[in-house]
């Protein structure tokens, strides 16, 4: 049996090119001309978000630091279980954190700066 003649019916690709541009263009000026349609508000997070992506991880310790802090998975997504059975699952709740892109993004390029630049295992944070 072979996997590949398996897996390649569920395979589809995802694409950000639009191929009517006629209907994106048109769906753009609709929303010009009713400003209610989707209007971004103003974001009171958005100087912080900006300060926390431009954070550069440019030392070790920091870097280090860094990475112990903040946690690769989400520490509150837990299965409650009694006598072996699962009751129920609690989801993760650091997508509700405002700043968490940000964040993991931080850590992302602090565990970038010590495997590439340092040459260090960074396994112990994974």
């Amino acid at each position: 049996m072979k996997v590949f003649n398996n897996t390649t019916k569920k395979i589809f690709l995802a694409s950000w090119v639009s191929i009517n541009q006629e209907q994106e263009s048109e769906a753009n000026v609709a929303q010009q001309q009713n400003p209610s349609i989707k209007q971004p508000r103003f974001d009171i997070l958005k100087p912080l978000r900006i300060w926390v992506d431009n954070i550069q991880v440019r030392d070790r310790q920091f870097a280090h630091r860094v990475c112990s802090l903040i946690p690769a998975q989400c520490p509150f997504e837990r299965d409650v279980k009694f006598k072996g059975r699962t009751l129920f699952h609690i989801p993760p709740m650091c997508k509700l954190n405002p700043l968490y892109e940000e964040v993991v993004g931080l850590r992302f390029r602090g565990l970038c700066y010590l495997a590439d630049e340092c040459g260090e295992d960074i396994s112990q944070y994974c």
